[in-house]
């Protein structure tokens, strides 16, 4: 009797079990900021077509737009534009979530489409600091608040970087970044697994300092942003090339996931388009 009481019960688990399973997999697959770039050895990211097809299983997929904006596609249809100044292209195309910094014009909209269903300034008021932790399921963003330079002096918590936990990944986008991040900025940060880097090497932190950034974030992918030439761009790239591979060219985008990270460090370089019509 005790024999088939323990096959009835090993039955029922078993039962249960499909149905868990299958609710977990709907879920937003946990993310605790850590780089898992020595997991999967000998693979690479993959790059699709156009941001109107669906995102691959498990996987992210990010767009540079122009200058530091940047669309951010899950595989359940979610979408994120970074630094959202209004316009993404000729393409009628209405985010879910759209992050601001008002350092600058081109980083930021005073009159953001009131269908966008999350509008998350990433500037304080009234000398309280942004604060966002926006759970969607099946991606959360939030944010950490630092310092701009504001004419002669400097706006405290007046940038935020926003950092978007997806599919297991953590991707960070620093903004319109003027200092390098004290240790609680970096402890908040934590380990990101990707992230958009200004490497316009004056207009926010200079060179030296983002380098300093990216080396101590140690993420498995850094596509540089918020360029104005060529020469900055190269720069940034030769002094980064000793611990990182460069990925040149690769297009406007590219879709990654854990299994994908890189097994060294990499920089990706992408180039901007606006979006476009199918």
């Amino acid at each position: 009797m005790p024999d088939v009481i323990r096959l009835f019960m090993f039955a029922v688990a078993i039962a249960f079990a499909g149905p868990a399973s299958a609710q977990e997999g709907a879920a937003r697959r946990a993310s605790h900021c850590i780089a898992l770039a020595n997991a999967a050895p000998g693979l690479t990211y993959l790059h699709q077509a156009s941001f109107h097809t669906p995102v691959a299983e498990d996987s992210v997929r990010i767009r540079y737009i122009d200058h530091s904006a940047f669309l951010i596609q899950t595989e359940g249809g979610l979408s994120a534009v970074t630094d959202f100044t209004g316009f993404t292209g000729s393409a009628p195309f209405l985010p879910d979530v759209v992050t601001m910094n008002h350092a600058h014009s081109s980083h930021w909209t005073p009159v953001p489409d009131p269908a966008i269903p999350h509008v998350l300034q990433g500037w304080g008021s009234n000398g309280v600091p942004a604060s966002h932790h926006l759970d969607l399921g099946e991606m959360l963003v939030r944010n950490v608040p630092t310092d701009i330079r504001s004419g002669i002096g400097v706006e405290e918590n007046g940038n935020s970087i926003f950092i978007f936990e997806v599919a297991g990944l953590c991707i960070g986008h620093l903004g319109h970044l003027h200092h390098e991040p004290d240790a609680a900025q970096y402890a908040a940060l934590g380990r990101l697994d990707v992230v958009m880097a200004a490497v316009d090497g004056g207009r926010t932190v200079d060179l030296p300092t983002m380098m300093r950034i990216l080396n101590r974030l140690k993420a498995s992918i850094v596509i540089p942003m918020h360029w104005f030439e060529e020469f900055t761009l190269n720069a940034f790239l030769t002094g980064m090339s000793e611990a990182y591979v460069i990925d040149r060219d690769v297009g406007h985008e590219l879709t990654v996931s854990l299994r994908s990270l890189p097994d060294q460090r990499k920089i990706v370089v992408l180039r901007p388009k606006f979006l476009s019509p199918p």
